[in-house]
C-alpha cells in the first residue's frame, strides 16, 4: 500500500575520538560482545564505569521482570538486558543473512561496544543507496521501554519478511537502522543493580559540593528495589500519615495533617555525605537528551554572566558524549536517513521539536504540515494522548494552570528532535512510550489516583508493581517497613504485563514513519526522432519518474541547511558511443530539482545527439540523496 500525505554551526568538537567512524564498522563478522555467564548463578556485585568519591560498584540485584541470558524464544513479556539484545542481534543475523547486518558503531563511556542493525535487501542495491529510517532506544538508563520496541520491531520485520507483502516491500526498497541500546552502561546499571540515573554514567557533581557521584541512592533493605520506608513515631514526633481508608487491603498510605498521623513516611534513602540531603548526587547525571549540537547551552551554572539560559545535564559541551556523539556522526554521514524516532519513557506522547519555540514561528509551513500529519497519524495507532511540540504542546499537556494565568511555553536546550529537524532537516521525533502509571479513573470515583493504580496492577495480577509492606531495618530509625510502587517497573516503565502492548503500539507508528519515506521510480522512457542536424541525428528522450513515497524527497528545511543536493536525472552512455546530450545545454548536462513531491508522475525531456548509425543503449538515472537511487534503460534506434 503506498502511503500519502493528505498535505503536501557544530563547533569544531566532532575532533573528539570515537574509535572507528561509524561506516567503517560495517563488517561480515560479527562484534565481540559481552555476555553474562550465569551458570554459577548472578555475580554478586555489579561495576559501574568511572572514577568517583561515592561507591562504584552495587550488589546485584536478579529483577524477576528481566531476562539475563537469552533463551529459545524471545518474548516481551520480560524486559531484555543489553546481553540479550545483542544476542538475539547476532542470531538474527545468522539466520536472515541475506537482509540483516549487525555491526559496531561505536563505544559507550564505559568502553562498551555500541550495536547496531541494518536490515535492507542487499541484493536490490546497497543501504546507502535507499531512503532510510532510523529507529533509536535506551538513550537514557532507567527508559528501557524503548529498547524493548526497538527490538520488537526488528523482530517484527525480519520475520514478516517474505511473508507480509507491505514488509516484504519495505525492506526491497528501503533502508531500517535499528539501534536498540545506545547506552549499555546505564541501562546495564538499571537492570542490574537497584539504581538508576538519568543517562550517562560519567561522574558528576550534581550538587556543587566538588565530589563525584558522592550520595547515591541506598538499597537499605538488600531487595533489590528502592521504595519507601514507613514508621511508627518515636517519642515526640508526630505522625503524617494513616493507611488510607478506602483500600481495604491496607498497602496506600493517606497523608494527614501533622500529628494526626500514626505513620511516618518517607524514602528510602539516607545521608550519605552528609550535607543535610539524601541521594542528592548519584552516579552521573548527564542528560544525553540534552548533549544535541543544535540549540545547545552550558550546564547549569556555567553561564558566566548569570543572565543567560543554560540547561541541566548538558554536558561539557555539544557531543561531549560518546553516545549522542555516535548517533549524530551516524546520521551526517548518512543523510538519506529521511525519518526518525529517538525514543524515551514515561509521557506518553508522539513528542517532536520545536524545543525553543513554537512551530509557526520557527518551522517552514510545509514542513510543520508534514509533521502534523504524522502527529495525527500517531495517536490514531498508539492511541497516546498528546503529540505536538515540546517548548509548548508538551509543557501544556493536562489541565491549565489553576491560578487562571495564562498557558505558556518553556525552553529546552540541545534537544535530539530540534538537531534532527533544524539541523538534519528531517522527520525526527523523540517519542514517549509508558503513562507512568496514570491509569485513569478505574475505579469510577471522579478522581485517578494511587487506588486507581492498585486495581490496575491487582486485575494484572501483579504483585510486585506495589511492593508489599516488609518488615525492616533502617539505619537511622530502626524497625520500619519498606514498600510502595515499584519506581522502575510500574512508575518509570509498565509491568511486564503490558509491555508489549506499549512497544509493539510505539514499533508500529515507526514503521508507518518508515513505510512514508519518499521513494523514486522511473515509470518510462520514451524516445522520439527529433530529425537531425549538421552532426548528427537527434531524438528527444523523455522520462517519466515518480516520488510514489509519502512524503517529498526533501523537506525545505533541509533545503535551506544543504544537508541533502537537489534530485538530479542524468542520461547515460558507454563509453564507446558517440552520443552528446544537446538540451539541457549547461556543462554537466544534468537536470536538477529542487524536490519531488509525491503528488503524481513527472516528465522531463533531454535532446540528445548520435553520430553514426548504429543503434545506441542508455540509461536514465535518477539520483536522491533521500529518494533513492532509480533507473531504466532505453535504446536510441538505428538510423
Amino acid at each position: 500500500m503506498v502511503r500519502r500525505l493528505l498535505i503536501l554551526p557544530l563547533l569544531a568538537l566532532l575532533t573528539a575520538p570515537l574509535a572507528t567512524p561509524a561506516s567503517a564498522q560495517m563488517m561480515d563478522d560479527p562484534p565481540p560482545i559481552p555476555r553474562m555467564d550465569m551458570e554459577d548463578g548472578p555475580p554478586r556485585y555489579w561495576t559501574v564505569p568511572g572514577t568517583r568519591h561515592g561507591e562504584s560498584f552495587f550488589p546485584f540485584a536478579l529483577h524477576p521482570e528481566v531476562e539475563y541470558e537469552a533463551g529459545d524464544e524471545l518474548t516481551f513479556d520480560t524486559y531484555h538486558t543489553a546481553e540479550v539484545m545483542w544476542e538475539w542481534m547476532l542470531r538474527w543475523a545468522d539466520r536472515y543473512p541475506d537482509i540483516l547486518e549487525v555491526y559496531q558503531v561505536g563505544e559507550s563511556f564505559g568502553g562498551v561496544p555500541i550495536l547496531q542493525a541494518t536490515i535492507t535487501n542487499r541484493s536490490t542495491g546497497a543501504h546507502t543507496d535507499k531512503p532510510a529510517a532510523f529507529f533509536e532506544g535506551g538513550r537514557h538508563s532507567g527508559e528501557v521501554t524503548s529498547s524493548e520496541s526497538v527490538l520488537w520491531l526488528m523482530q517484527h520485520l525480519l520475520e514478516n519478511y517474505g511473508q507480509d507483502e507491505e514488509i516484504t516491500r519495505l525492506i526491497d526498497t528501503k533502508t531500517i537502522y535499528l539501534r536498540p541500546q545506545n547506552n549499555p552502561d546505564g541501562g546495564s546499571m538499571y537492570l542490574k543493580t537497584a539504581q538508576t540515573n538519568r543517562s550517562s554514567v560519567r561522574p558528576i557533581d550534581n550538587d556543587g559540593d566538588g565530589l563525584l557521584d558522592e550520595d547515591p541512592a541506598n538499597d537499605l533493605n538488600g531487595d533489590g528495589v528502592i521504595t519507601d520506608v514507613r514508621r511508627r513515631p518515636g517519642p515526640g514526633e508526630e505522625g503524617t500519615h494513616i493507611v488510607d481508608p478506602r483500600d481495604p487491603s491496607g498497602r496506600l498510605m493517606q497523608r494527614v495533617e501533622t500529628g494526626e498521623g500514626d505513620w511516618i513516611v518517607f524514602d528510602e534513602e539516607i545521608d550519605d555525605d552528609g550535607d543535610g540531603r539524601a541521594d542528592e548526587d548519584g552516579v552521573g547525571g548527564l542528560d544525553l537528551h540534552r548533549n544535541y549540537p543544535e540549540n545547545w547551552r552550558p550546564d547549569s551554572g556555567r553561564d558566566r554572566t548569570g543572565r543567560g539560559y543554560t540547561q541541566f545535564g548538558a554536558g561539557a559541551y555539544p557531543l561531549s558524549e560518546p553516545e549522542t556523539r555516535s548517533v549524530v556522526l551516524w546520521v551526517l554521514e548518512h543523510p538519506n536517513v529521511a525519518v526518525a524516532n529517538s525514543m524515551d519513557t514515561r509521557v506518553p506522547m508522539h513528542l517532536r521539536g520545536p524545543s525553543t519555540s513554537r512551530g509557526e514561528e520557527s518551522m517552514f509551513p510545509e514542513d510543520l504540515a508534514i509533521y502534523e500529519y504524522f502527529d495525527s497519524l500517531g495517536v490514531s495507532i498508539t492511541d497516546y494522548p498528546w503529540a505536538g511540540d515540546t517548548f509548548y504542546d508538551y509543557r501544556n499537556r493536562g489541565d491549565a494552570p489553576s491560578d487562571g494565568s495564562p498557558r505558556e511555553g518553556s525552553p529546552l536546550f540541545g534537544h535530539g528532535p530540534d538537531f534532527g529537524y533544524f539541523y538534519l532537516g528531517a522527520v525526527w521525533y523523540g517519542d514517549e512510550l509508558w503513562d507512568g502509571g496514570r491509569v485513569g479513573d478505574l475505579n469510577g470515583d471522579g478522581e485517578e489516583d494511587a487506588l486507581d493504580r492498585l486495581q490496575f496492577l491487582d486485575e494484572l495480577g501483579n504483585e510486585r508493581g506495589f511492593m508489599p509492606w516488609t518488615p525492616g531495618w533502617h539505619p537511622e530509625h530502626g524497625e520500619v517497613e519498606y514498600g510502595g510502587f515499584h519506581p522502575k517497573f510500574f512508575s518509570q516503565n509498565g509491568p511486564p504485563e503490558v509491555l508489549e502492548r506499549w512497544a509493539r503500539n510505539q514499533a508500529l507508528f515507526n514503521l508507518e514513519l518508515a513505510l512514508h519515506l519518499p521513494e523514486l521510480t522511473i515509470h518510462d522512457v520514451a524516445v522520439e526522432e527529433a530529425g537531425s542536424d549538421d552532426e548528427g541525428r537527434l531524438f528527444d528522450v523523455t522520462v517519466e519518474y515518480e516520488n510514489i513515497g509519502g512524503i517529498p524527497t526533501t523537506l525545505k528545511q533541509a533545503r535551506l541547511v544543504k544537508i541533502v543536493r537537489p534530485d538530479q536525472l542524468d542520461l547515460e552512455f558507454g563509453d564507446d558511443t558517440d552520443v552528446e546530450v544537446v538540451d539541457p545545454t549547461y556543462r554537466d548536462k544534468t537536470m536538477y530539482f529542487e524536490t519531488t513531491a509525491p503528488d503524481g508522475p513527472k516528465t522531463a525531456t533531454f535532446r540528445v545527439r548520435v553520430n553514426g548509425d548504429g543503434a545506441v543503449d542508455g540509461e536514465a538515472v535518477l539520483a536522491s540523496t533521500r529518494g533513492g537511487v532509480a533507473s531504466a534503460g532505453f535504446t536510441l534506434p538505428a538510423g
